[in-house]
């Protein structure tokens, strides 16, 4: 099993131990992944919390009306449009774009394990709505799009199959894509969950066009080596995220070695994917305290000419 096949099988032990689904869902979601029913029941025996029932998922805490009444991602999103784009090796890419009426910079986004679905759409818009540009590049393009697949778990199957070095190709075209769209501008990455893992992974690819990054909770590669970047990063962490924040040290030691300028922030009391506002671990105050200091993080390092 890879690196990231680790984590995606991690993450669904993780999800069944929090109560969001069930065992059964929860099997399934890991025999896609090509976990056999015993490698399966043991990995979610060893994530499950000490007397926790094993069976049918908790209903999550509703968030409460003054928390849902919390815009976390600033000003209405800008509408999205479905783009394709030359990809590596004469492929085509599919994603997401939405222009700022201005451009200060420009974005690209990368999608959690789910794919490229309705909610990175709605960042990729709240990022234009702020003033820069942005694209998320669907990493299931050669698989024919996350609309392809019939959930959400098979994606993220998907995904778990595909090559690392894939992803950076697919990433670096997306920057390519930017930079002919926004000529002159300067560019930024921003990943979620998996996607944080991947901008991780394109800053330790030697991806130099980047002037900032920040990868909100992602994991950070084995041996990731961030020497050959030029980018400006911010480290999103949630307190009680505690298997990505197991990575944390080994991300700081290779920005300080690096010699990056970097910021890590942990948020207290936010969980693994507290930015997203469709997951029942969403954490209003901290996803607009994290989103106002990403912009703040792009007005010193991304608004300017490149």
């Amino acid at each position: 099993m890879s690196e990231f096949q680790r984590y995606l099988a991690e993450e669904i032990a993780i999800d069944h131990a929090d109560g969001i689904i069930s065992r059964r869902e929860a099997l399934r979601r890991l025999g896609l992944l090509g976990l056999s029913f015993t490698a399966a029941s043991t990995l979610l025996v060893g994530f499950a919390p000490a007397g926790a029932a094993a069976s049918e998922p908790a209903t999550p805490a509703a968030p409460s009306a003054g928390a849902m009444a919390t815009e976390p991602l600033g000003t209405p999103a800008v509408p999205t449009k479905a783009i394709t784009f030359r990809g590596p090796v004469g492929r085509t890419l599919m994603g997401a774009w939405a222009p700022a009426r201005r451009a200060r910079g420009g974005v690209l986004v990368i999608h959690e394990n789910r794919g490229l679905n309705d909610h990175i759409r709605s960042v990729v818009g709240r990022f234009a709505a702020s003033g820069y540009s942005a694209l998320a590049v669907d990493l299931l393009s050669e698989e024919g799009g996350t609309g392809a697949f019939s959930d959400s778990a098979e994606a993220t199957a998907a995904l778990g199959s595909v090559p690392p070095q894939r992803f950076v190709a697919d990433m670096k075209a997306g920057i390519s894509e930017l930079t002919r769209r926004l000529p002159g501008r300067r560019l930024a990455a921003v990943g979620f969950c998996f996607g944080g893992g991947m901008v991780w992974l394109l800053l330790a690819s030697r991806a130099s066009r980047l002037a900032a990054a920040v990868p909100f909770y992602g994991p950070f590669p084995e041996g990731g080596d961030l020497s050959g970047s030029k980018a400006a990063v911010l480290g999103i962490y949630a307190e009680l995220d505690s298997r990505v924040n197991a990575t944390r040290p080994a991300a700081q030691a290779a920005l300080k070695t690096a010699g990056l300028r970097h910021q890590i922030v942990t948020f207290r009391g936010a969980d693994h994917a507290f930015f997203n506002d469709t997951g029942p671990r969403f954490h209003p105050a901290a996803a607009a305290q994290a989103y106002r200091r990403v912009l703040d993080w792009f007005e010193r390092h991304v608004d300017m000419p490149s």
